[in-house]
């Protein structure tokens, strides 16, 4: 058994797996410790690395493309002390860090494990249900489903359309920013019907707007990385890539001729809205110009 532990969590390898605690610590960030313990089987591993800096080092521990759900949805923009895969080591225990990443090195090298993408996850992301409470409203999914409720600061066009409730096999897609405190961030939830939307988030009645506490809207990722989890494998997906965020994902889109049918929709939806006096003039204008922009 190779171990270190550190006020920043906890790595103890026996061979096979890679078990990652978070510390307890308050310096820890809320959402490793929400995220708690991960077990990182050794044919998820591609790598490992130990960075000695001037009063502290970091191990760090690098995963096959398409083993994780985790980086799947984030596309690798959790902030750094936010990162699972990352810890934190003291250099008097520069060491053992060493130690326990040359133990990881070695078992990759006599199991032979390939460090080409993976055809399936390897890991399970976070157990459902899980629910968390953002700065747009609260987003919930029970393993079938996904629900949001707007908050009372919501725009009035999500709080016109009232819970938000898309099944699992209605989705395609999802994709995360996070909020830096510096710029917002959001969670959208990608359908066929919506593949070709691009409403901002803050009128996306598929998204999160993430623009409060960024400590807290960090925890969107949870049920990011849940819902992907449960999604057919990026592998497995045909069909051109949606417009998307660097490393995110591509999916199956709808053919040409259901554009059209989408774009009828959601026109008349907006236009519903309009006559009964929850979208203003110049908020239809806005947001019909934006639909139409982008189909």
């Amino acid at each position: 058994m190779a171990e270190i532990i550190q006020r920043d969590g906890t790595w103890a390898f026996d061979g096979t797996t890679i078990r990652i605690t978070p510390g307890l610590h308050r310096s820890v960030p809320l959402f490793r410790q929400s995220y708690g313990e991960i077990a990182v089987p050794l044919d998820a591993v591609s790598g490992v690395v130990f960075e000695p800096e001037r009063r502290r080092g970091r191990l760090r521990l690098r995963l096959r493309e398409g083993a994780d759900p985790l980086l799947q949805a984030t596309g690798g923009r959790l902030p750094d002390p936010a990162d699972p895969y990352r810890l934190t080591v003291h250099l008097d225990r520069a060491g053992v860090a060493e130690y326990v990443a040359e133990e990881i090195h070695r078992a990759l090298l006599l199991d032979r494990v390939p460090k080409e993408p993976t055809t399936s996850f390897l890991l399970p992301g976070p157990p459902v249900p899980v629910s968390v409470r953002s700065s747009d409203g609260t987003v919930s999914f029970d393993g079938s489903q996904v629900r949001i409720d707007w908050s009372d600061t919501s725009d009035r066009v999500k709080r016109a359309t009232g819970p938000r409730i898309l099944g699992l096999s209605d989705l395609v897609q999802v994709e995360w920013l996070p909020n830096t405190g510096y710029e917002n961030g959001f969670l959208r939830f990608v359908t066929r019907e919506t593949a070709y939307s691009k409403l901002p988030p803050e009128k996306d009645p598929h998204a999160l707007d993430l623009w409060g506490s960024a400590r807290r809207d960090l925890l969107t990722a949870l049920v990011a990385t849940a819902v992907t989890a449960r999604l057919p494998h990026p592998s497995t997906r045909a069909g051109r890539p949606l417009a998307r965020l660097p490393h995110q994902p591509t999916a199956a889109l709808p053919p040409p001729a259901d554009r059209h049918d989408v774009l009828l929709r959601r026109l008349r939806e907006l236009g519903e809205l309009h006559r009964d006096g929850v979208l203003t003039d110049e908020e239809f204008a806005r947001t019909k110009a934006a639909v139409l922009r982008d189909f």
